[in-house]
């Protein structure tokens, strides 16, 4: 039987339209570490406050299968560039409006300093793309760090000296299992979900970090932003999280 063209059409038109808020906001996640920011992401989703109890987050980690070698922060940028616009079309088509609709779809970068080059390149081409980013001077680690305690001193862009204080913590070295006594670098990068949930320190995570960031001058190189991070923008902003 041949298909009436014109109900299909009409159809298409106003299910999307109809149905469009109800719809959840689709986050499209680039991650320079393959293990540590993915389980993260994971256990804040699962155990997350959301905003609002009505709005709901789909997320997906475009880039879960490449290789170390591929997750640098300015070709991440570049590829999340070319999403982004292929997700808003899409978006567009469904019915959904840019300047209305809380869920209008996202992408994120989020990638550390490190030794990496382009930062300012990569911080700002997705600033004028409209890709957000969640950045970490020298890694993740300060982020994870922040959970436990304030941090204010310059880690000389050594990630490694980040991680080491992180696995130094008692309470952090008990989130592996009773009788562990030392955590190694390759085990602190499972993420356990005591290590951010409960007990305050989401909120405190995100005090500690905005004071510190507020010690960098505007308009300076990000390059030289040591310590910093921002992830907490991108668990509310992208992720719509109160906090978890």
């Amino acid at each position: 039987m041949a298909r009436d063209k014109g109900r299909d059409k009409q159809g298409r038109q106003k299910g999307p339209k109809r149905d469009r808020r109800r719809l959840p906001r689709k986050v499209h996640i680039f991650t320079e570490g393959e293990v540590t920011e993915v389980e993260y992401i994971e256990h804040i989703l699962r155990h997350g406050e959301p905003e609002r109890a009505d709005r709901r987050v789909e997320h997906r980690i475009e880039n879960d299968t490449s290789e170390s070698k591929y997750r640098k922060p300015l070709r991440m940028v570049k590829e999340a560039v070319d999403l982004l616009r292929e997700v808003e079309r899409r978006a567009a088509a469904d019915g959904l409006d840019k300047e209305k609709d809380w869920n209008w779809p996202q992408v994120w970068v989020l990638f550390d300093r490190d030794d990496h080059p382009g930062i300012l390149e990569a911080r700002t081409m997705a600033q004028r793309a409209g890709v957000g980013i969640a950045y970490s001077h020298p890694c993740f680690e300060l982020w994870r760090l922040l959970h436990y305690q304030n941090y204010t001193s310059t880690f000389g862009g050594a990630c490694g000296s980040a991680n080491d204080r992180l696995r130094q913590l008692p309470e952090f070295v008990k989130t592996y299992g009773k009788g562990v006594k030392r955590v190694s670098e390759p085990l602190s990068k499972q993420v356990k979900p005591d290590q951010v949930l409960g007990n305050g320190r989401y909120a405190a995570a995100k005090a500690h970090a905005k004071k510190i960031n507020s010690e960098h001058g505007h308009g300076s190189h990000p390059n030289g932003w040591d310590p910093y991070t921002d992830v907490w923008e991108f668990v509310e902003k992208g992720l719509l999280l109160r906090g978890y």
